[in-house]
């Protein structure tokens, strides 16, 4: 507010806009309150405050020299009194040197003990330091071995954890495989025994058919004997039964005729009958002929229907055979398919086992990388980092090339050479190589506006590289020959590393950065740089950046060949299992081939038996015709023969008696068929025997003997089948196959055991070490606590050493100012010797025990603040001086500036009221304390006016209003 005031501006008027009533107010304003208002209208407030806080200043000033003059006095008189006293003080004096000499003397004595034991315990806190610090390396060290130690027990224990699981699995793919091993030895023993139990058959079956076929051929040479007597008996028999019946139609057709010419009464009846009868017989005969010629057929239809069947078992059994043939080809097909899907399917299991040692060697490979980039990423700054991963985002996502990535990815060395190589580059391992300045400039553009993070660019077409001469020296060989980077890196690597060389240790370091003008680094990283500074200390190199790097950069290497070599497994096991899926489809074909050809077997054999059946069946029905036929046939000759008897008879001459000739038949016959019936009657008996025997030879031949004998043929021919050594030959390499698999079981689940084994021994061999490395960890920890106690208790005696040097560092300066002759005049005394010079010296200043001791101090010290305050009054005097000249100073501003805001203001006033009131005029006068009214005419004019020396705020008093409203005549005052 007062620079405001200070350049014209008012609090009364802030927007400069003419109030309602303002007007009426100045006119009935005071001529004191007008001269306020116009004050505060030039600022003069400013200079007011200026000047009330520059007397308030000047009165303190006022009051200050008055305490110095006071305080100056008293220093006066006690100097006064102090030089009355200095014969005695200078006595005092000389004894008091001597004191103070000898208390030099005896405080250095002790001090230089003082300052030896210090030295004496810093070589023991340093020698200490070296034990704690070796044992904190090593520390440390065992630290890291029992954690790698841990981590291969975790390992171990994962181990044989996955051993256990691959053991179970193992014992339940054993068990399994000895059920199968059994079941198959099993079926393999029912096949052998049923083999065995075959070819016993078959012998005995030999044997028995051989004696059956024997016994078979007696019966059928006995059967073709009584065959030939039974059919000669059937002959004879039928012959005497034709005979008979011969004879007893021709009695009887005599007896008829005997009694034609009763039963008729001519010839012509008898004749019609006999035609009649003929034409009845003619009849029966036609309808026998009839009878005969179907039985022809039917007998003619059966022998067909048996050469069918006997051709049809002829085919089948040819079939059989050759299908007996194609089952032992496919089945030798199945076996060596069998070999081929089981060599197959070994194959894949080896890929799959290195297959699954892959994948886990990959899922390790990418746990440690992503540890690596964990620890990577915790010891790079967070900005860094997050710039770094900015960098990677923008790159990819707006596809600009050309950057090469940072300076930690693009470098390599050995392992040995990495805590040099991080402290040489510090920050600068992350700053990103790119290949111009325009690519870093873009990237920065879009990293800027995104806020992500901060980065430095290396561009390759800016980089300079220092061209620094390296002597040759084997105390040193520069860092940048250790590297390893690609040579359009190079210029980048010369400007981090191109200064810098490695020595053996920080002593040739300090050679060499001080006569060749080079940085130098050792290997643990202490510096010196070629201005002579030093830079080092402990390392950790558990955090070497380099080191994570080296591990990711491995482990990406490692996981891309480990991949691509998984990729190769994949493909072989793809093209396995297209050959074992092919194998196992063909296999199934030729399963379902082989048991459709056993089906076809099978159905052929009940063929064959039903045909048989059927033919025997046939066999039996054919006989059954034949019978019926000749039967037929022997009916069909007696009806011929009545025929012609009868036609014989007609037209023959009708008489009631016989001729001579036909009564000597007459009585021929009955005795002739009597004869002839006896005869049939001992044939009839002979011809049964005999057909008992036959039919019992028949049905011992049909029941017995034959079907014994195709039993035995049958059996025989099982026996000689060819299936079931296919069959025991196929189960025998299933049983070869089962055992490998049985065998390859147990080798795995013996393998397991053994590695649980070696891992439970490699574990307790590992907690063996592990716990010797912490016993030796405790030994340490106990070598560092002891030390840390002995440091403790070395630095409380330091501490009481130190103690005792300042003390007599104390001492000594509180001794003050001493003779020239202190530091050499009691050197050469002992201790002892000073104490007792120093016990005398006391004793004779006792004598002046009453002297003021301090009185030289106290006239010095009295002097000196004498002088002190004499300057400080001269330089308060010089202040007030300026004080009031500055207050001149501003009582003369604020007058200008109040006559110069009057003069305005009147001039203004004048112009305005001339303006306003036509013909009038007015003007201000400005009222001063010393002229009253008289002073109206000095103040009317606007030339500027001289400041009253004095500078009194006083000199005004109040501003007149004077106006003439017809410009003629007085003025008036408002």
């Amino acid at each position: 507010m007062n620079l405001l005031e200070s350049a014209g501006f008012s609090r009364s008027n802030p927007y400069y806009v003419v109030q309602q009533g303002k007007i009426a107010s100045l006119t009935l304003m005071k001529d004191s309150e007008r001269l306020d208002l116009l004050k505060e209208i030039g600022g003069t407030r400013v200079y007011e405050d200026r000047r009330r806080e520059s007397l308030k200043i000047m009165q303190e000033t006022a009051n200050k020299r008055k305490q110095i003059d006071q305080v100056v006095r008293y220093l006066e008189e006690r100097l006064r009194e102090l030089d009355e006293e200095k014969e005695e003080l200078k006595k005092y004096q000389q004894l008091d040197k001597q004191r103070r000499s000898l208390e030099y003397t005896i405080l250095d004595h002790e001090l230089n003990d003082a300052r030896n034991e210090l030295a004496s315990m810093d070589d023991n806190r340093r020698q200490i330091s070296e034990r704690m610090s070796q044992a904190d390396n090593e520390v440390v060290e065992l630290r890291e071995r029992v954690k790698s130690l841990e981590k291969e027990i975790k390992a171990s224990t994962k181990g044989i954890n996955e051993t256990k699981s691959e053991k179970g699995d193992a014992e339940k793919k054993r068990t399994e495989a000895l059920k199968v091993v059994s079941q198959i030895e099993l079926d393999l023993r029912d096949l052998k025994d049923r083999i065995s139990s075959e070819k016993r058959a078959k012998d005995e079956a030999v044997r028995e058919l051989n004696s059956m076929r024997k016994e078979s051929e007696k019966s059928k040479s006995e059967l073709a004997q009584i065959s030939k007597v039974h059919a000669a008996k059937l002959k004879e028999e039928e012959d005497i039964s034709k005979s008979i019946m011969d004879r007893e139609k021709r009695l009887s057709i005599l007896y008829q005729k005997q009694g034609r010419a009763t039963q008729f009464k001519n010839e012509a009846a008898r004749d019609e009958w006999l035609r009649k009868e003929i034409h009845d017989l003619e009849r029966v005969l036609l309808s026998n002929r009839k009878q005969e010629s179907l039985l022809q057929d039917e007998s003619q239809k059966l022998k067909d229907e048996i050469n069918k069947l006997t051709n049809h078992i002829e085919s089948r059994r040819s079939e059989s055979s050759k299908l007996e043939a194609v089952l032992a080809d496919k089945q030798k097909n199945h076996n060596d398919f069998t070999k081929q899907k089981n060599a197959l399917q070994d194959e894949r299991k080896s890929f799959w086992k290195e297959e699954n040692s892959v994948t886990a060697e990959i899922d390790r490979l990418k746990e440690d990388l992503v540890k690596a980039q964990k620890s990577l990423d915790h010891a790079t700054p967070g900005d860094i980092r997050r710039g770094l991963n900015s960098v990677s985002r923008i790159i990819r996502d707006h596809g600009i090339g050309g950057v090469f990535g940072p300076v930690l990815e693009l470098v390599d060395c050995e392992e040995k050479f990495f805590t040099a190589v991080e402290v040489t580059a510090g920050n600068s391992l992350f700053h990103v190589v790119v290949e111009n300045d325009d690519i870093s400039t873009r990237i920065i553009q879009v990293l800027t506006r995104e806020k992500g993070g901060r980065v430095t660019f290396i561009p390759l077409n800016r980089v300079h590289a220092p061209n620094v001469n390296v002597p040759q020296s084997s105390d040193f060989v520069p860092l940048l020959k250790k590297l390893k980077f690609r040579a359009e890196h190079r210029r980048a690597f010369e400007q981090v590393f191109g200064r810098t060389v490695i020595c053996r240790d920080l002593e040739t370091a300090t050679r060499v950065a001080r006569s060749n003008s080079l940085d130098c680094i050792t290997l643990d990283g202490d510096q010196v740089a070629k201005k002579g500074g030093m830079t080092g200390g402990f390392y950790d190199s558990r955090r070497s950046r380099l080191k994570f790097v080296k591990v990711i950069r491995d482990n990406k290497a490692e996981i891309e060949k480990k991949t691509a070599h998984l990729e190769n497994v994949g493909k072989k096991l793809k093209d396995i299992d297209k050959k074992i899926t092919d194998l196992i489809t063909k296999h199934q074909q030729m399963d379902a081939e082989r048991d459709h050809a056993k089906s076809e077997l099978e159905q052929f054999k009940a063929d064959i038996a039903s045909a048989t059946k059927q033919k025997g069946s046939l066999e039996k029905a054919l006989a059954k015709k034949e019978k019926s036929l000749a039967n037929i046939r022997n009916q069909i000759e007696q009806i011929q023969s009545g025929i012609a008897m009868k036609n014989d008879e007609m037209g023959t001459e009708l008489i009631d008696q016989l001729t001579l000739e036909e009564r000597d038949l007459l009585s021929r016959l009955n005795p002739e068929i009597t004869r002839l019936k006896e005869k049939f009657l001992s044939c009839k008996n002979s011809r049964i025997e005999i057909e008992t025997r036959k039919e019992e030879l028949e049905n011992n031949l049909s029941t017995n003997l034959m079907r014994r004998q195709k039993e035995l043929e049958a059996i025989i021919s099982s026996a000689d089948s060819k299936t079931l050594p296919v069959e025991v030959e196929a189960k025998e390499q299933e049983l070869k196959e089962s055992k490998r698999t049985l065998d390859e079981a147990t080798t795995v689940l013996k393998a397991n055991v053994d590695a649980i084994n070696a891992h439970t021994r490699q574990m307790e061999q590992l907690k063996k070490q592990r716990d010797d490395l912490k016993a030796l960890e405790a030994n340490l920890e106990q070598t560092v606590q002891d030390g840390a106690k002995d440091l403790e208790q070395l630095m409380s005696s330091r501490s009481t050493y130190l103690v005792k040097q300042d003390e007599c560092m104390k001492k000594i300066r509180d001794l003050g100012s001493l003779p020239a002759d202190a530091f050499e005049t009691y050197k050469r005394k002992n201790k002892k010797q000073l104490q007792k010079l120093l016990y005398d010296c006391n004793e004779q200043l006792k004598q002046f025990s009453h002297v003021n001791q301090k009185a030289l101090d106290q006239y010095v010290n009295f002097t000196e603040q004498r002088e002190q305050l004499q300057r400080r009054r001269a330089e308060l005097d010089a202040g007030d001086e300026k004080i009031r000249e500055l207050i001149s100073v501003l009582d003369q501003r604020k007058d200008e500036s109040i006559e110069r805001t009057f003069k305005g203001v009147a001039r203004h006033f004048r112009e305005v009221f001339s303006e306003l009131v036509q013909g009038g005029h007015g003007y201000l006068v400005m009222m001063k304390k010393k002229d009253g009214d008289a002073g109206d005419d000095d103040m009317d004019e606007d030339a500027p006016r001289e400041a009253d020396p004095e500078g009194r705020i006083e000199k005004y008093i109040g501003v007149k209003v004077k106006v003439s409203f017809t410009g003629k005549g007085e003025t008036q005052s408002m």
